[in-house]
């Protein structure tokens, strides 16, 4: 497991909100973090909640020491019942963490594609074990931000692969090869849309998506070719699992060209986007 320049690390934004969340989660009274530096083997802790001091704040943790750094070298949780007084870890922050009154302490790492990103923490005042509960709920709140940095990364290595952001139409016409990537490219991307949290990057994904439409050759409906394959199974009765059984889809991507095909048709429900699609011509 690498700390690596290369990538960044977690977004302050990002990293409020699980730190909110993992106080009122687990009750711990006090927790902060920091992501990984770019180009740098330590973490730089600049998200503090439940503090009564600056003691913390712009903390450089290396790799290897203290509990975050142990976290970070071993890429995975690490807790201590006393700070100051356990042998599990080396002690070059014992003064910012004093001050701040701290004594059980847990480090969970952030970790996407095999990289640590970013490190956090809670902590009580007193020396008591923690417990797997609160364990087990910092790594749960860890994880949900690796999913959402995860998410992040690939929509974006996906708007970079898109040729041009331009219109299928310009990249091959209406079949072969070029059209095809097309469609996988325009698939993966709503099929990740959902699960963005960035707004901005949201709505990037959505209008790539539909510069990559060029509608089903003379329906003048607007739809992509998979979204009228879609609704052509929903018109049959099929369910969005078998749908995607039948088109070699998973489902959530056939959720999200159905969700895609009732925005342009400007439909509440699944039968009325069946309806208006035959209304245009775009299905029998």
């Amino acid at each position: 497991m690498a700390v690596d320049g290369s990538t960044t690390g977690v977004p302050e934004a990002d990293l409020r909100a699980a730190l909110l969340r993992l106080r009122r989660a687990t009750g711990l009274p006090v927790a902060f973090g920091g992501p990984v530096e770019p180009g740098r083997t330590q973490v730089r802790i600049c998200e503090l909640s439940g503090t009564a001091t600056p003691a913390l704040r712009s903390l450089a943790v290396t790799s290897g020491n203290g509990l975050g750094g142990k976290a970070v070298a071993l890429a995975r949780p690490c807790a201590v019942t006393d700070y100051s007084s356990s042998r599990q870890i080396s002690h070059e922050y014992d003064v910012p963490v004093a001050t701040e009154g701290l004594r059980s302490v847990l480090a969970v790492p952030v970790v996407v594609r095999r990289r640590v990103r970013g490190v956090l923490y809670g902590a009580l005042r007193t020396a008591q074990p923690l417990g797997d509960r609160a364990l087990d709920v910092a790594v749960e709140v860890a994880r949900d931000v690796e999913r959402a940095l995860a998410a992040e990364e690939d929509a974006r290595e996906l708007l970079a692969a898109v040729p041009g952001r331009a219109p299928s139409s310009e990249a091959g016409g209406g079949g072969g090869p070029a059209r095809e990537r097309m469609r996988q490219a325009h698939a993966a991307l709503l099929a990740l849309a959902p699960r963005i949290a960035d707004e901005g990057l949201r709505a990037e994904l959505l209008g790539t998506c539909d510069l990559l439409d060029v509608g089903a050759p003379g329906s003048g409906s607007g739809l992509a070719p998979r979204e009228v394959d879609v609704l052509t199974w929903v018109a049959a009765g099929a369910t969005n699992a078998t749908a995607a059984a039948r088109l070699g889809l998973r489902p959530e991507t056939v959720k999200s060209y159905l969700r895609s095909a009732m925005r342009k048709l400007g439909a509440r429900t699944r039968g009325e986007a069946v309806v208006a699609a035959r209304r245009a011509g775009a299905l029998p």
